[in-house]
């Protein structure tokens, strides 16, 4: 059974107040926040918070923006439950409570001088949206970029005007689609993330491939990565596991041996591939 041990210190558990400065919504869903810090944020992209209401809970969210400096940090909460409905609820103005960051992250040295393939899917586009902030960012280091976003529906679609952006960029493609149109506007494709990989223009040897999503996705996504010849040691995976506590300490998110809020939530695929429940 995992217990805190002697030398745990109990401050690692105390929230520091963060102030919303901004926030509106998304989708009928989502809800974008721009959060103000006691101090500069220093995260890395793929890391997340610990953020909780005094009174209502605790819950793991994934950062949404890269680190610029300041004393800000971006997030995007889904309404989902008791603490998301009551964070919906709030103001301009509130605060809320921040753990972190924790996790591993990307480490930005993995994909220097490499092509880079992005496939996000669903909310999986808001943790990948702090990486490819920080690519963009310094794109004389990368290689070219191609991201694959895909969703349920148009309603759905998260960060459209700024994936349009990205689009116009030196060096960057980017593929948006969507399940089904559902009688909406729509000015993307329509079909599941795996299917443009084929056609893909890509050196195998010199790609690294990062997949954000639901498990279900990953299978299949894996799957066509490898018919292109990408090695495993190529393709990282964010797995958003049940984190409880963001320490390692109560063992929610154990995947065998290893702690998915320590050493992941970004792994590489062939340090899990292993461990047969890490894509479950």
């Amino acid at each position: 059974m995992n217990t805190i041990s002697n030398d745990f210190d109990p401050r690692a558990l105390v929230p520091h107040p963060a102030r919303i400065a901004e926030m509106h919504a998304m989708t009928a869903r989502e809800t974008w926040y721009r959060l103000e810090l006691p101090t500069p944020s220093a995260h890395r992209p793929g890391q997340f918070m610990m953020v909780s209401r005094p009174g209502v809970g605790e819950a793991p969210i994934s950062i949404s923006s890269a680190a610029n400096g300041d004393n800000t940090l971006e997030m995007v909460i889904r309404r989902a439950g008791s603490l998301t409905q009551v964070l919906h609820s709030l103001s301009v103005g509130d605060e809320i409570g921040l753990r972190g960051p924790y996790g591993s992250g990307f480490d930005l040295a993995e994909f220097e001088g490499r092509d880079v393939l992005l496939i996000a899917g669903g909310l999986g586009l808001v943790p990948m949206r702090s990486l490819v902030q920080a690519l963009v960012a310094d794109p004389a280091r990368f290689g070219r970029i191609t991201l694959i976003s895909g969703c349920r529906t148009p309603a759905e679609e998260l960060f459209r005007d700024e994936v349009r952006a990205w689009s116009a960029l030196a060096g960057f493609e980017a593929i948006r689609l969507v399940d089904d149109t559902a009688h909406q506007p729509w000015d993307g494709g329509v079909g599941l993330v795996t299917e443009p990989i084929a056609g893909l223009d890509f050196d195998p040897s010199n790609s690294v491939a990062v997949l954000i999503g639901p498990p279900v996705m990953y299978k299949f996504v894996i799957m066509e990565l490898a018919h292109r010849g990408l090695s495993s040691e190529h393709i990282f995976v964010d797995l958003e596991r049940r984190m409880k506590c963001g320490i390692g300490k109560c063992g929610h998110c154990q995947i065998s041996d290893l702690y998915c809020c320590q050493q992941g939530p970004v792994f590489r695929l062939s340090d899990i591939s292993s461990r047969r429940e890490a894509l479950l």
